[in-house]
């Protein structure tokens, strides 16, 4: 992952987007015990993003020029299969505040748990809510933190059911 994420780190230095954070079950890892997960899932930033006609084209051009290939939905980078996803309101404010990290010696940037658990719960496939459920018993969460982003992105009710599913 130490590679990948160099190349990330390069194609955010080259300009072609703003700003990224780790998310998905990748980014959780780094808060609770392994799940399994098997791509890395970066949210970015676009420059100058109006959330219009989104273009990820020089990005992969980048990419597919150094050698990486395409497998589905993901771009192979040093091994391991990248999504990059364009973030929203609620995972652009996550990016915005996301944790400075050092991964092996390479600076990186991590979604807050709090984020993470918000997200988790807006996709709600069964694999995130047990993520959440993680997040909740593993990792430190600021609840008031977390309390105002549900309220902010209407995601109370949703935490309520997970909350009292268990």
């Amino acid at each position: 992952m130490k590679k990948t994420l160099q190349i990330i780190n390069r194609l955010k230095a080259r300009g072609l987007f703003e700003d990224y954070a780790l998310g998905g079950g990748m980014g959780a890892v780094y808060y609770i015990e392994p799940v399994l997960t098997y791509d890395l899932d970066i949210f970015i930033i676009l420059k100058g993003s109006d959330r219009g006609i989104v273009l990820l084209t020089p990005i992969f051009e980048y990419l597919t020029s150094q050698g990486y290939k395409w497998e589905g939905e993901h771009i192979v980078v040093e091994g391991l299969p990248v999504q990059f996803i364009v973030a929203d309101d609620l995972e652009e404010e996550a990016i915005r505040n996301g944790r400075d990290v050092l991964y092996q010696g390479v600076r990186t940037k991590v979604m807050g748990p709090e984020y993470l658990v918000a997200i988790f719960l807006r996709t709600g496939r069964q694999k995130d809510i047990i993520k959440v459920q993680m997040l909740l018993s593993q990792a430190e969460i600021d609840r008031g933190k977390l309390k105002d982003i549900l309220e902010k992105y209407g995601l109370t009710g949703k935490f309520r059911k997970v909350v009292h599913a268990k």
